[in-house]
């Protein structure tokens, strides 16, 4: 037989191999960066209140309005033979301007970055006192603005004598309480709107200010709840248009605005993201777990080794 292929014993030195383990500080440090990377992710991505829960929100309680708006036109004592009209003036930005014709709300529109405001209202048959007021964020009225008397020379049919407050199936007017703030997209905004004078039956053309309108008839004058849904948040104008079945017209001009973001869509997409972050917290776990298994064990490996390779040797 060939001497390179023959089995022969190889002697053994009677020494121990030193004991080789694996570097367990860095990997240590790396489970700790990523488990701390897992953890913001999975906060970050937590979403919103949950339904059946409560979620607040709120602004900041600030000082009501100190600037009084002004009406510089129509200058005082002027004469209109036809409604609407253009009131406009100045006014404290970032503020909310109502405009009301013998104390009934006439309108509202928004103050400009310039300090400027410009609405178009409905005026009463006969005589109008026009008071323009500005509101903050909270809807806290500040001063009224200087008074301005102007008038409708309107002929009423049928010789009816003209009146200040003429609500009569001679003048038609479209009226409503509602002043919006803290609308939000994507959630149904109620309006309700009220038809005053006229003769039945009735239309109601309403603009929303975002490109969409909608025509409501009407059998009554009783009031009525328009809805609509917008879909980005902003201020907008809302123009409403009535006429009877006489050809007798009204004009009303609300701002509407709307706050905020889509709750449903955020909340969707944080909950996948959510989710997904959950699953991968087992395999954190187990590879942790591991870890920590794997140094304890050669940690005891490494003891018995030492204490062999010291215990003396007993003599039979």
């Amino acid at each position: 037989m060939h001497n390179w292929l023959k089995i022969s014993h190889r002697s053994h030195t009677g020494k121990y191999r030193p004991h080789e383990y694996t570097s367990y500080g860095p990997l240590a440090v790396l489970m700790l960066v990523v488990g701390g990377a897992l953890t913001i992710g999975t906060v970050s991505a937590s979403p919103g209140p949950a339904g059946g829960s409560v979620g607040l929100t709120g602004t900041m309680p600030g000082p009501a309005p100190t600037v009084a708006a002004t009406i510089t036109t129509p200058s005082n004592g002027q004469h209109f033979s036809k409604s609407p009209v253009t009131i406009s003036g100045t006014c404290p930005k970032n503020t909310l301007v109502e405009v009301y014709k013998n104390n009934i709300f006439a309108g509202s529109t928004a103050c400009s970055s310039s300090g400027t405001y410009s609405i178009s209202v409905d005026l009463l048959i006969g005589k109008n006192q026009l008071v323009a007021r500005v509101y903050n964020a909270l809807n806290e009225q500040g001063p009224d603005s200087n008074a301005v008397t102007v008038y409708y020379d309107a002929v009423p049919p049928q010789g009816a004598s003209i009146t200040p407050l003429n609500f009569s199936s001679s003048q038609l007017l479209l009226n409503t309480n509602a002043v919006f703030r803290g609308a939000f997209p994507g959630q149904s905004m109620t309006m309700p709107v009220s038809i005053l004078g006229g003769t039945e039956p009735y239309a109601v053309n309403i603009q929303w200010g975002d490109s969409k309108n909608k025509v409501v008839p009407r059998n009554n004058n009783l009031t009525f709840n328009a809805q609509h849904t917008y879909d980005a948040p902003g201020t907008y104008q809302i123009t409403l248009q009535g006429s009877d079945s006489q050809g007798r017209v009204a004009f009303l001009s609300v701002a509407a605005i709307v706050n905020g973001q889509p709750a449903a869509a955020a909340n969707t997409n944080s909950k996948n993201k959510t989710n997904e972050l959950l699953l991968l917290w087992p395999l954190y776990t187990s590879a942790a777990a591991m870890l920590v298994s794997f140094w304890l064990g050669e940690r005891r490996e490494k003891r018995i080794v030492s204490d062999h390779m010291f215990r003396p040797h007993l003599q039979v």
